[in-house]
């Protein structure tokens, strides 16, 4: 279960979020130490990074096939154009 408070500042234009959360601590460790990183941010950090990336591609993915195009469009005569 994860508890979540939250304090947002603002440095240097973009907004901090200041987060407590309540995560399995031989989780974290193992994350922290596998990735090689120097604090349990970073892991953390890194792991939400992956999470958004890993998100953002299955919705480019489910566009497989859903998208129309000619099959007689030749880009290398556009180059050839310019």
């Amino acid at each position: 279960m994860c508890n979540i408070m939250c304090e947002f500042k603002k440095k240097g234009g973009v907004i901090v979020m200041a987060t407590n959360l309540q995560i399995d601590d031989e989780l974290i460790q193992k994350a922290v130490k596998i990735g090689g990183h120097k604090t349990k941010k970073a892991a953390v950090s890194k792991a939400l990074i992956e999470y958004i990336q890993n998100l953002e591609q299955e919705k480019i993915l489910s566009m497989f096939g859903t998208v129309e195009y000619d099959q007689e469009y030749d880009y290398k005569e556009q180059r050839r154009r310019s």
